[in-house]
């Protein structure tokens, strides 16, 4: 079974390419400019015995989201049946300060493409295969990469919350539109590999700061990425991997309160 990761270049979505290919799969690393880095992760799959091609498109480009999974077919020569959409935009903005330019590049890469490319997907994926009962067994599954700050919501990075929630949405309704043939589901990471803009004093608080008091490690999400591949009855759902940040309760209201 093939797979393409979006956002594979480096960073998580190298962890999950190569995931991917540690479980016996072939990959096609999309990327967007990162192309040494994209080949990297080819040349890491290549090691590991399994086929690996780079991809490049850009996803806030309609007609290049198009063609990018019947191209990473054609590449890899062979059916994609997993896709995971993982290539993210994330720039802060607030209600006051956000764009039209800042809500279409959330939008585009953060909803959109991963729309597009769920579209693509479901045209090809062929029908359930029974199991010994009888029953179906769907052969594609779609995973988005979507924030635990869905199931927590703040009023900073606007559009991209925005855009994370409707991609949360968008989780549950392919889910429910595309079965049997298809499952989808969604992983939410909290603090897992520090951010540009972060320091690495203001990164170890926030990883301290989780009701686990400890952030997530890259193996943390492919672990939940390993599962959502075998787990054969689970369809529109999030797992949440992210040190329970999203459980977080200690706000100004209950602070001192004894």
């Amino acid at each position: 079974m093939a797979v393409l990761v979006t956002g594979a270049g480096k960073r998580l979505g190298r962890a999950m390419a190569r995931a991917m290919a540690e479980m016996g799969h072939d990959v096609a690393v999309h990327y967007a400019s990162s192309a040494a880095d994209a080949d990297e992760t080819v040349a890491m799959i290549t090691a590991l015995g399994r086929k690996a091609v780079a991809v490049q498109a850009d996803l806030l480009s309609e007609d290049e989201t198009q063609a990018l999974l019947p191209r990473a077919v054609e590449a890899l020569g062979q059916p994609i049946h997993v896709l995971i959409n993982n290539a993210s935009i994330f720039e802060h903005d607030t209600l006051a300060t956000a764009t039209r330019e800042s809500w279409d590049r959330h939008m585009g890469s953060n909803l959109r493409a991963p729309f597009v490319l769920t579209q693509a997907l479901a045209a090809h994926v062929p029908d359930p295969v029974p199991d010994a009962s009888g029953e179906p067994v769907a052969q594609g599954l779609v995973v988005n990469m979507i924030d635990q700050r869905v199931r927590k919501l703040t009023p900073e990075f606007m559009t991209y919350t925005i855009a994370k929630m409707g991609l949360w949405a968008f989780t549950r309704t392919a889910a429910q539109a595309l079965a049997p043939r298809v499952r989808v589901n969604a992983i939410g990471p909290g603090p897992t590999l520090q951010g540009g803009r972060q320091s690495a004093e203001h990164f170890a608080a926030q990883r301290a700061a989780t009701v686990l008091e400890r952030g997530v490690d890259a193996e943390d999400i492919t672990a939940a990425l390993r599962y959502l591949l075998t787990a054969r009855v689970v369809t529109g759902q999030l797992i949440c991997v992210d040190g329970g940040q999203h459980l977080g309760w200690q706000t100004p209201d209950v602070l001192g309160v004894e």
